[in-house]
């Protein structure tokens, strides 16, 4: 018979149940035919095909608007600090409504939830494009990361309530959907822009991938229903709630989380522009851009895998940290020379995000635990990756050249594999109170 989760989901008919199919009981006791294998299967696609659409959602309203920003500043007359506020907007919304999240769902169904987050990230994609002010662009901007936030931190917990038993594979598909949407919303924005006739098409297309999202969630979402309970979703089962702010583990997942973002947003800011100056023309430096978002398809499927599958993540964790090093040793030493090189092991590094998402399950024996877990780290992590492009932008400036900066990321990468020893062995967050 299926049961309900702590959130109000009916689960185990949907999938990760061991051992048969699922039965329901008759109405004198005994059990019933075994719910039809065909309909699980259904079940199971419909949830898994949700997870990576919204996946593919949580980065595609930030690089579109990356790649048109020049004709967004034209268009709406930005000035250059209000075109700073808009690029530094998603880490901040990230951190803070991400927050938010674990409050959310103490009273909503978390499927309730996340089909509201799609649809105010859609809303606020087509607002944003349908205004001629900048001030209102902003703000919608904002409305529309706020979805994104939500989901930032929804989605460790659906894959926990839902996948059980195969955590690696639903966070591995998704966070490929994640990578693949930010390297074609990075690469298609601008002739869309220029196919419609204006920058507004290239980025309010992508607020239909975003009501396609909520399609899969929708007959889930009503068929969650609230339930009385003594734990909310950031309690255990004893009632004693999970605070990640006060153990060692959750601090170190949020500086794991919060230096690898770092990186990688000053890598997806400033790579291009260390390639143009090591003499590359800028197409090529565009495109050694995009090589290290596409290489990190494959890395993304297959490092939350290789994180479920072994029993200390030490090995992952030096690896990743081994490959950046040597990455970023080459970008200040031999740009030119070594540059697919350094894009390969580039790719390679961040497979750290991935990595962490999917720790992030792992470092929970419950739902409960997982969204207390995922709010933290997230919304911690946010915070210090805002610091990442203008830190190294500071340095940049500064300096006139590379060797500093990519000093600095190498000083945070250190920080970054220190934090990843402390997660990398087994234990749980429920456990340190």
């Amino acid at each position: 018979m299926a049961t309900k989760s702590g959130s109000g989901d009916v689960v185990p008919e949907v999938v990760g149940v061991p051992g048969g199919a699922p039965t329901k009981s008759g109405s004198d006791g005994t059990a019933a035919a075994p719910v039809g294998e065909r309909q699980v299967a259904r079940r199971a696609a419909l949830v898994l095909v949700g997870i990576i659409l919204v996946g593919a959602n949580l980065r595609v309203a930030v690089t579109s608007l990356g790649a048109l920003l020049d004709e967004v500043r034209t268009g709406l007359g930005l000035s250059g600090t209000m075109a700073g506020v808009v690029t530094t907007l998603p880490t901040i919304a990230f951190a803070g409504l991400g927050a938010i999240t674990p409050w959310l769902v103490r009273r909503v169904a978390p499927a309730r939830v996340l089909v509201v987050a799609m649809a105010v990230l859609a809303a606020g994609q087509v607002l944003r494009v349908a205004t001629d002010s900048a001030l209102v662009f902003v703000l919608t901007s904002g409305l529309a990361l706020a979805g994104i936030a939500v989901a930032n931190i929804l989605l460790p917990l659906l894959v926990k309530q839902y996948f059980p038993h195969r955590t690696g594979l639903a966070i591995g598909a998704y966070t490929t959907a994640m990578t693949a949407g930010t390297t074609v919303a990075a690469a298609a924005a601008v002739p869309t822009a220029q196919a419609f006739g204006s920058w507004r098409a290239g980025l309010g297309v992508w607020a239909g991938l975003a009501v396609l999202a909520v399609l899969p969630w929708v007959p889930l979402a009503r068929r969650a229903r609230s339930v009385a309970r003594r734990s909310t979703p950031t309690e255990t089962a004893t009632g004693v709630r999970v605070r990640p702010a006060r153990t060692r583990l959750g601090w170190a997942m949020a500086v794991y989380f919060g230096t690898q973002s770092l990186s990688g947003y000053a890598i997806m800011g400033w790579l291009a522009q260390l390639y143009r100056d090591a003499g590359f023309r800028p197409a090529t430096a565009g495109l050694l851009l995009a090589g290290v978002t596409a290489l990190g398809v494959p890395v993304a499927l297959l490092m939350p895998t290789l994180a479920g599958r072994l029993r200390t993540l030490r090995p992952l964790v030096l690896s990743l940290a081994a490959a950046s090093t040597l990455a970023y040793l080459g970008l200040a030493l031999a740009p030119y020379r070594g540059a697919l090189l350094w894009m390969a092991l580039l790719a390679i590094g961040q497979g750290a995000f991935p990595m962490v998402l999917a720790t992030i399950g792992l470092r929970a024996r419950t739902a409960e635990g997982t969204v207390a877990l995922s709010a933290f780290a997230q919304s911690t992590g946010y915070l210090v990756a805002a610091l990442g492009p203008l830190l190294v932008g500071v340095l940049y400036g500064a300096t006139g050249g590379w060797v500093v900066p990519v000093g600095f990321l190498l000083l945070a990468l250190a920080v970054q594999a220190s934090a990843g020893l402390v997660i990398a062995r087994p234990r749980y967050i429920e456990d340190e109170r």
